[in-house]
């Protein structure tokens, strides 16, 4: 599946929130503020479906779309491709980089501690 865009990012959001849904209800659902317009929902979820990340049924005289990503694949590989990218592949090099730009919240720190002493258990 080709990189999804941070526009089509918020359209799957929306649809692995509830699904199925409509080009119209898609648009009801996303923030009014952010001044989404219908035609540009409808090219987004024509990308998409082009991408194979949704799929798409006729309900009468519209479409009724539906995720054929499953969120949890599509945050892999994005977080995987970030830390390739920007890190060479590296652990932690991303975490000084996060903990430099924003401090860690004690449940953070914890967490990291609790990830390290799970590590050094399963070694």
């Amino acid at each position: 599946m080709s990189t999804i865009s941070d526009a089509e990012s918020q359209i799957m959001r929306t649809l692995w929130a509830r699904h199925p849904l409509s080009a119209e209800d898609v648009l009801a659902a996303l923030p009014t503020e952010a001044g989404w317009q219908l035609g540009t929902v409808k090219t987004l979820l024509n990308r998409l479906l082009n991408k194979g990340a949704l799929q798409a049924e006729r309900d009468g005289r519209r479409y009724l779309y539906e995720p054929r990503v499953a969120r949890e694949q599509w945050e892999q590989g994005e977080s995987l491709g970030l830390l390739d990218r920007v890190f060479d592949g590296r652990l932690s090099p991303l975490v000084a980089h996060f903990s430099a730009q924003r401090r860690l919240s004690a449940e953070d720190a914890e967490a990291l501690r609790r990830l390290l002493r799970e590590h050094d258990d399963a070694a």
